[in-house]
C-alpha cells in the first residue's frame, strides 16, 4: 500500500482562492446547493489531477471520549462516499450503537464495540459489504485523517508519530475534552491497522498568520517564548473553509471577512486575504465567546474568590468553568440555543439572558475586528447555530447600519439548511452570508496531500 501512495501524483492547482480548506458537518453531501448556479460548495483551494493520479479515498474521523464519527471522501472528485457513526464505545453493557450511510442504503445495528480499534474496524466492515459496501477492501483506504485539537508548537498538519502523541497528551490540560480521546484512539489505530498512515489536521494552524500582536497575552515574555503561552485560535478548519469559499463566492482573494462559527462551541476569527489575523479562543477552546457550557473570556483573578467561598478545589473550579458555565451556566436550563430560544420565547428570563449575553459578546468580536481589519467585506455566519438561528443572525446585526451592515429581515428568514445565502439587502456595504462549513473535506484534503 505504502508504494501506491508513493506512485500518487498529485497536482495542486493553486487558483486565486488558494487559501480555501475546511468546513462543517451540517454539509451532508458533497454539494450543499450552489450558490445561483455556480460551481459545487466544496470545491478546493487544490484538486487531484484525476488523468494522472489513482483514486485516493480518505477516512476521516471524528472522536469523542465514547464515540466515533466518519466520513469517506474520493479525493479524485471530492465526492463524500459514506458516512457513520457509533456511539458508547466500551459501554459495559456492550449497547454501543453503529450507523453508515453509503448512497440511498442506511444500516444500524447494536453490538458491543469496547474501544476505537474496534470502532474503526466496524466502520471498515461496514463500507467493505459485498452488498452495499463502497469500498472493494480496506487497501483502498489510503489515510485516516483527524481534526485534532492542540498540540501547542507541533501545529499545522501532521503525520501522526510518538513525539505528537506525547505533546498532546501532555497538553491535555488546555484541551481535556479533546486531546485524551484522540491519543487514546490514535494509539490504538496505529496498532490495529499499522498499513493505513494516520494524519493530524491541527485546529490551530490556520491561525498561525496570526501576529504577535494580536497574538501574545501581556505576560512575562519567557512565558510566551518558553511555555507556549499564547492565543492559538481554534476551529481553524472551518474558518479556513470560509476564508476560501466566500473568496470564490464573491470572485476576490483579497476579501475582509469575518467569520462567525457558532455552534455548542463558537468563535469568531478576523481573516485578510484568506489569513487568519485574530482569532477569540485564546491559550484553550474554554476562551473567546461563551459556549453551550463552557464560560468563554474570564478574569483568572476571579476563581480564587469562588475557592474561597465554596471550598472547591483549583480542578474542581476548572471542571465547573468548562462543563457547567455559558449558555448553560446563565440559564440553568440548557446549552442549546434552541431549547433556549424556545423558553424565552414562553418568558424564561434566565434563558433569554443566555441568549442576549452570547449575542452581545458576538457583536463585540464583530465590532474589534472591523477595527482590526480597517474595515469589513463579508460577515459569514456558519455553524450549527450560525447555519440555522434567525435570532443570533438578526440580533448580532442589530443597529449596525453605522458600520454599513444592513440584514434583509425577509432574506434572513427564509434561509433553508444546506445552502449558501446572502442576507443583506442590496444596498448593504457589508455583505452577510449563511455558509456552511465542511470540516471533514478540509481534513480529507489536507491527509491526502500530507501522505502523496
Amino acid at each position: 500500500m505504502v508504494s501506491r501512495l508513493r506512485r500518487l501524483v498529485f497536482s495542486f492547482q493553486c487558483s486565486v482562492f488558494s487559501r480555501a480548506e475546511n468546513g462543517y458537518a451540517n454539509a451532508e453531501q458533497h454539494v450543499a446547493g450552489g450558490v445561483r448556479g455556480q460551481q459545487p460548495a466544496f470545491s478546493a483551494h487544490w484538486k487531484l489531477n484525476t488523468e494522472n493520479s489513482l483514486p485516493m479515498k480518505v477516512l476521516v474521523a471524528n472522536l469523542g471520549s465514547t464515540s466515533f464519527k466518519y466520513r469517506l471522501f474520493d479525493l479524485s472528485d471530492e465526492t463524500q462516499l459514506a458516512r457513520g457513526g457509533i456511539d458508547r464505545i466500551g459501554d459495559a453493557a456492550g449497547s454501543s450503537h453503529c450507523f453508515v450511510e453509503i448512497g440511498d442504503h442506511r444500516a444500524e445495528v447494536i453490538q458491543n464495540i469496547p474501544d476505537h480499534a474496534a470502532a474503526v474496524s466496524i466502520c471498515l466492515q461496514q463500507l467493505t459489504d459485498p452488498e452495499h459496501g463502497c469500498l472493494k477492501s480496506v487497501e483502498e483506504v489510503a489515510g485516516i485523517g483527524f481534526k485534532a485539537v492542540f498540540a501547542g508548537s507541533l501545529s499545522g498538519v501532521r503525520i501522526v508519530n510518538e513525539e505528537l502523541l506525547q505533546k498532546m497528551e501532555a497538553l491535555s490540560d488546555i484541551a481535556p475534552a479533546h486531546n485524551p480521546p484522540y491519543v487514546r484512539a490514535m494509539r490504538q489505530l496505529q496498532q490495529a491497522f499499522p498499513q493505513i498512515p494516520l494524519v493530524a489536521a491541527l485546529e490551530t494552524g490556520f491561525h498561525e498568520t496570526i501576529p504577535f500582536e494580536h497574538r501574545a497575552y501581556a505576560v512575562p515574555y519567557e512565558w510566551y517564548t518558553d511555555y507556549e503561552i499564547r492565543r492559538w485560535g481554534f476551529h481553524g478548519a472551518s474558518h479556513r473553509f470560509i476564508a476560501g469559499r466566500t473568496a470564490e463566492i464573491l470572485g476576490r482573494k483579497d476579501l475582509k471577512i469575518i467569520s462567525c462559527h457558532l455552534g455548542g462551541s463558537a468563535s469568531v476569527c478576523a481573516i485578510d486575504g484568506g489569513e487568519s489575523r485574530a482569532a477569540s479562543m485564546g491559550m484553550s477552546p474554554q476562551g473567546g465567546l461563551p459556549n453551550n457550557n463552557r464560560v468563554g473570556d474570564f478574569d483568572a483573578y476571579a476563581i480564587p474568590v469562588i475557592m474561597k467561598a465554596t471550598g472547591l478545589t483549583f480542578e474542581q473550579v476548572l471542571k465547573e468553568m468548562s462543563s457547567k458555565g455559558g449558555l448553560l451556566g446563565i440559564s440553568g436550563l440548557s446549552g442549546d440555543c434552541r431549547d433556549l430560544e424556545e423558553a424565552a420565547e414562553k418568558g424564561h428570563d434566565r434563558a433569554e439572558k443566555a441568549l442576549k449575553l452570547f449575542e452581545a459578546s458576538i457583536r463585540s468580536y464583530v465590532g474589534s475586528y472591523m477595527a482590526l481589519l480597517g474595515g469589513t467585506d463579508v460577515i459569514v455566519f456558519t455553524g450549527g447555530i450560525g447555519e440555522n438561528s434567525e435570532r443570533i443572525r438578526t440580533n448580532v446585526c442589530r443597529n449596525m447600519e453605522w458600520a454599513g451592515v444592513k440584514l434583509c429581515s425577509e432574506k434572513n428568514s427564509a434561509v433553508q439548511r444546506n445552502t449558501e445565502v446572502c442576507i443583506s439587502t442590496d444596498d448593504s456595504k457589508v455583505q452577510v452570508w449563511v455558509i456552511p462549513t465542511n470540516e471533514e473535506l478540509v481534513v480529507a484534503r489536507q491527509t491526502a496531500a500530507s501522505i502523496a
